[in-house]
């Protein structure tokens, strides 16, 4: 039997999974979040903040010592859009290696676009659908279409903690601040779908990572977060629109009177449903269907 620790550190949040061998398949052991922000400020100063940086190694202190309890065969932790834009990124290399005893792999945007499509559609239907899957992270979203295999993929820099920082900085945005982060959301994904499908193949998308999670719980109109009625939800682009809608009207603290709001997401979730809502509106998508499997889980089985 084999015991496998995956982790992923993102902008916005580090994840960690471990998994075994089951007899249908990898069984969940522990998988856990914290939000770090560890891309806080990246996109004006081009560094990792102090502040970030004790956020994470408070998070890797308790990965670590979950990780030692549990002795996986392996470990693979993945970093990507705060840490491949950060200059400083050394100094969270030298805090992983302390704490965890393994070097991140700071993987480009086109490998991390690959991760999230085979953690998304491994406990799909293969019914031989060709899938766009878009990764919609905290610094980056990527844009990955295949049917089983990945046959095209690219990232972009547009994410909730970006497009929060670059410009809803008002609390709630005004018009003109979410007008600005429409064009320049529309130009990215305009272009990721100019490489990724030209022709149009999909017929299905998929959408991974706490924007899109978040989102569909809203639509779903659930009573707390349940990632067992959120996994492979499907919610129509109206409810979309809608969700993204309000939450763009909200303060901050009107979100988090949400039973589904993480609090270290109830900040950037508007920009994260603005990009949600473009992409559907640029590749005419009339649905989404939510995953909660994704980058994670791809990284766990690269290593089982």
């Amino acid at each position: 039997m084999t015991t496998v620790a995956a982790i992923d550190c993102g902008t916005n949040s580090i994840r960690l999974l471990i998994s075994t061998d089951g007899p249908q398949g990898p069984v969940d052991v522990v998988r856990k979040m914290e939000i770090i922000r560890l891309g806080e400020g990246i996109d004006t100063t081009g560094r990792i903040s102090a502040a970030a940086l004790q956020r994470t190694d408070t998070a890797l202190e308790i990965y670590g010592r979950i990780i030692a309890k549990h002795q996986p065969d392996t470990v693979r932790m993945v970093a990507t859009s705060a840490t491949r834009d950060a200059e400083n990124s050394d100094a969270f290399a030298d805090l992983v290696m302390a704490r965890l005893g393994v070097s991140p792999e700071v993987i480009s945007g086109d490998e991390e676009a690959r991760l999230s499509f085979a953690g998304a559609v491994a406990d799909l239907p293969d019914d031989g659908r060709t899938r766009l899957v878009v990764d919609i992270g905290g610094g980056s979203t990527e844009f990955v279409r295949g049917v089983r295999h990945s046959d095209a993929a690219h990232s972009v820099n547009i994410g909730c903690v970006r497009m929060t920082e670059r410009h809803l900085t008002s609390d709630p945005p005004t018009a003109e601040q979410i007008a600005a982060a429409e064009s320049d959301i529309l130009v990215h994904v305009d272009t990721a779908l100019a490489i990724v499908d030209p022709r149009g193949l999909a017929t299905s998308l998929v959408g991974l990572a706490g924007s899109v999670t978040t989102v569909t719980a809203l639509a779903l109109g659930l009573d707390s977060y349940q990632p067992e009625r959120i996994h492979h939800a499907e919610v129509t682009y109206d409810q979309v629109a809608e969700v993204t809608d309000t939450l763009l009207r909200q303060t901050r603290q009107e979100r988090l009177t949400s039973p589904v709001m993480h609090p270290g997401r109830a900040d950037v979730i508007g920009a994260g449903a603005l990009v949600l809502r473009t992409i559907m509106e640029r590749a005419k998508a009339t649905t989404v269907t939510a995953s909660e499997h994704d980058i994670l889980d791809g990284i766990a089985a690269s290593i089982r």
